[in-house]
């Protein structure tokens, strides 16, 4: 029986690695690029998890793991990222309320 090994669980990241002393800010990725680029990494995760319960329902998947930790990993990164949201939000409330 051959068995596909799992891969390493990636982490989704929305900091920026640490730049070098001097490095123009402007230069760099904005919070627009970040966030994009992360929820771009949400939605493959959810369209490989699409992909591979296709698979399974047609029979062409030969392991039922495989489909199972795309969709634990995918529904994970979802949650997660609702996570975010809803703390921005409540972040922009408590902005709003704030009075000046």
């Amino acid at each position: 029986m051959n068995t596909t090994p799992i891969g390493p669980v990636t982490f989704i990241r929305l900091e920026k690695e640490s730049k070098p002393f001097g490095e123009n800010p402007a230069t760099s990725a904005s919070f627009e690029q970040i966030l994009g680029q992360a929820l771009d990494k949400v939605n493959k995760l959810q369209i490989q998890a699409s992909d591979l319960n296709t698979q399974l329902a047609t029979g062409n998947l030969e392991y039922l793991h495989q489909a199972m930790v795309m969709a634990e990993k995918a529904g994970l990164a979802f949650e997660f990222t609702m996570q975010l949201r809803n703390k921005a939000l409540e972040a922009y409330q408590e902005i709003m309320r704030t009075q000046i």
